[in-house]
């Protein structure tokens, strides 16, 4: 028997918001989260946001700092305290991939399903002896290994591929959370990583089969940008 297509209005309408979210995030073609327009679709935690679109630089008179033009389709936090930002959109197993710039000094971080932070620093110069704080370590569990560290203003490319926690019917986890791949500036820095728990900092400290992207903005000035979502294959 054939069965037909549902399509993601019908399927809208038959089950909700939340149930197209998840018939979304089943589909083969990598998902954007961020618009490169505005801030639709995505939450700040409480607190004075300083996060906008548009680009950013290093400041000449001062490394540490950003000028900050409205002109740009890149996801900006603009100063050294605000907050941190989350999708609304949820993922459970998936191929995350991401560009992100630090100025000198500065500390940010992505939460993969908002709860497991893979770090994000300026470590440049410190390709050699990284340590469990650096650019691309998995906060309390791993450092990186091998990396290849860009300079404060140079934009980083990562690849996280990632395996969620599993829960049966009742909601007792049956398996947990792994870092597949974690690879940073084409280079693999972590394989096989197994998540008992989540990192300090998330979104809510909880363990669930699905959750958003989430941004640190609380540390210092970051900015993101080629933000997909793909299913794990």
């Amino acid at each position: 028997m054939k069965h037909a297509r549902i399509s993601s209005v019908t399927f809208a309408l038959l089950f909700g918001l939340p149930a197209l979210l998840a018939f979304a995030q089943e589909a083969d073609k990598p998902v954007s989260p961020f618009n490169g327009k505005d801030l639709t679709g995505w939450k700040t935690k409480r607190g004075t946001s300083s996060w906008m679109v548009g680009s950013a630089k290093l400041d000449e008179k001062d490394p540490t700092k950003y000028v900050v033009s409205k002109e740009g389709s890149d996801l900006v936090n603009a100063k050294a305290h605000g907050v941190d930002i989350y999708s609304e959109y949820l993922h459970g197993d998936a191929v995350i991939t991401l560009e992100v710039m630090v100025p000198k000094g500065s500390n940010s971080g992505v939460y993969v399903m908002g709860e497991y932070e893979v770090q994000v620093l300026d470590s440049y110069g410190k390709d050699n002896n990284p340590g469990p704080g650096d650019m691309g370590a998995i906060y309390g569990a791993q450092p990186p290994k091998n990396p290849k560290y860009k300079k404060p203003g140079e934009w980083n490319q990562y690849e996280i591929q990632w395996i969620a926690p599993k829960f049966d019917a009742d909601g007792k986890k049956t398996a947990n959370a792994r870092f597949v791949k974690v690879v940073l500036n084409d280079r693999t820095i972590h394989e096989n990583v197994e998540m008992k728990g989540p990192t300090p900092g998330g979104v809510d400290g909880k363990e669930k089969a699905r959750g958003p992207l989430m941004f640190q903005g609380n540390h210092g000035p970051v900015s993101y940008r080629n933000i997909q979502i793909a299913p794990l294959k």
